[in-house]
């Protein structure tokens, strides 16, 4: 008597075991990088993310500051 295998459909990687390997071979850390090498293939793949230098990413909106003595914000209004 043969076991059916039941994937779930809703996982995050996929119902099926080919999305499941595809999601675990993806680059995980390539989004923001300037450059993407990837050196072999399979299990022994390596991605190499590289970011510039002078590369500028703003994270969030502009730091207003503290504010002085007076309650003034001292950074950009």
């Amino acid at each position: 008597m043969a076991q059916e295998v039941k994937y779930n459909t809703s996982h995050h990687a996929g119902g099926t075991p080919e999305a499941r390997i595809a999601s675990r071979l993806r680059n995980s850390g390539g989004e923001e990088a300037d450059r993407t090498i990837k050196s072999g293939e399979g299990v022994r793949r390596v991605f190499h993310n590289i970011h510039l230098s002078g590369h500028q990413a703003q994270h969030g909106g502009p730091n207003k500051g503290e504010g002085d003595i007076h309650g003034k914000p001292r950074g950009q209004v």
